[in-house]
């Protein structure tokens, strides 16, 4: 056994990334307050085919120095959005027909593993501030929460770990789905 080389990896030009069909996903990044964080879920949805980002509210911007470190270039790759209200966010996704689901641990979460996603569908997955979580508004306007299951004491990841967690459960189940 041996390591691949970065030239054996058959890495998509940035170009090539951008003229990809994408996952019909949409990442929601309310209020976070860590531009690492928000560039490792930029270096996450690049892995991952993600269709975009939205940012939303304290939420910093690229180019920013902590997201361009983290992101290893995935501003450039990966689609995003500002805005600056939530409720704007909400509507604009709203209007494109996507279906909004926190990742939010809630009175009637339906657990990771069981959440089918439906290949006709266009999905946002919102989540929130590191400390507060989902705000009260957008749980409102969202049709579910997903809960990824956790045995420790904490019962609290990282934001970006979440996120890649989220993202490749629901891309592996796109992805049988599409065969």
């Amino acid at each position: 056994m041996r390591k691949l080389k970065t030239t054996e990896l058959n890495r998509l030009s940035t170009d090539a990334f951008k003229a990809a069909e994408k996952f019909p996903v949409i990442v929601v990044l309310e209020d976070i307050r860590s531009a690492m964080n928000i560039g490792s879920v930029f270096r996450t949805s690049d892995a991952f085919r993600i269709e975009g980002i939205y940012l939303t509210g304290i939420s910093a911007t690229p180019p920013q120095r902590d997201i361009q470190k983290s992101a290893l270039g995935a501003t450039d790759t990966v689609n995003w959005r500002y805005f600056e209200k939530t409720e704007d966010c909400y509507q604009e996704l709203s209007n494109m027909s996507y279906e909004l689901i926190a990742v939010e641990q809630s009175d009637n979460s339906v657990l990771l593993q069981d959440f089918m996603p439906d290949k006709t569908k266009k999905y946002a997955f919102v989540l929130g501030n590191e400390v507060e979580g989902v705000s009260d508004y957008m749980l409102e306007h969202c049709s579910s929460c997903l809960e990824i299951p956790q045995f420790g004491m904490k019962h609290s990841l990282n934001v970006s770990v979440a996120a890649g967690i989220v993202l490749w459960d629901v891309v592996s189940k796109l992805s049988v789905e599409r065969e």
